[in-house]
């Protein structure tokens, strides 16, 4: 998305209103929302207003009573990942629900980026931001127009580079440490894309005991960070 939208939502308009690099045009707030928020005013200032006001405004968005009209934030280049240890690769993720809960996530485990290409990916959203929880706002975003090119310039960067595939031969807990990794998660259903995988060199799966191996992308996210700052980084 490249035009401006409303962000709301109390976790998520705290941070954006602490993001020196976010935009906002608008506020407008429940006064029982401003004292919750506990955030300083934008410099457009505030328009207070009553919840059924804001339900008139946003339709059926869950705000809590507040929302900013912001531009969307601006993608960063590769050349932001020179110093990341863990960066996670979107590959095609629509869904932003999915895209929101993988980056509180991939947040809540110091990930250093989150690469997405600028086609076939979830815009940047209100739901997108409202699932975020505020993530949106706290994490490096890149946006590349290839993301096996991407992924091959990565490697020249000193990242080890695996595609997760719920089929593959090796698993997820038998990689051997590195000092930089680089995952790449595709859209379920059709998983990493071919040509992807392919720059990858390398796929593994979430070991799963169960008798359904395949999980929701933004779980088999989690796990996967978890795993990366349990054992698979080198010091």
């Amino acid at each position: 998305m490249d035009e401006p939208y409303w962000l709301y939502g109390l976790h998520a308009v705290r941070a954006a209103l602490a993001n020196p690099h976010r935009t906002v045009h608008r506020m407008v707030a429940s006064k029982n929302a401003l004292n919750r928020l506990d955030a300083p005013p934008p410099a457009c200032g505030v328009e207070e207003m009553d919840v059924r006001a804001i339900n008139r405004l946003l339709g059926d968005a869950v705000h809590q009573g507040v929302a900013i009209y912001v531009e969307p934030l601006e993608g960063r280049t590769l050349d932001a990942l020179v110093d990341a240890r863990v960066v996670l690769c979107l590959d095609h993720i629509t869904d932003p629900h999915n895209v929101g809960a993988i980056l509180r996530s991939a947040v809540a485990f110091k990930v250093d980026a989150v690469v997405t290409t600028s086609r076939h990916s979830a815009s940047e959203t209100g739901a997108l931001a409202k699932a975020a929880s505020g993530a949106l706002d706290l994490i490096d975003l890149v946006t590349v127009t290839n993301l096996a090119r991407a992924i091959a310039e990565m490697q020249k960067m000193g990242f080890a580079t695996v595609a997760l595939d719920s089929e593959a031969p090796d698993a997820l807990e038998d990689l051997a440490p590195e000092r930089h990794w680089a995952f790449v998660l595709g859209a379920e259903g059709k998983g990493v894309r071919q040509g992807v995988m392919e720059a990858c060199g390398r796929q593994v799966r979430i070991e799963a005991p169960g008798a359904l191996v395949s999980l929701n992308v933004s779980n088999a996210a989690a796990i996967t960070l978890y795993a990366a700052h349990r054992s698979l980084l080198k010091a």
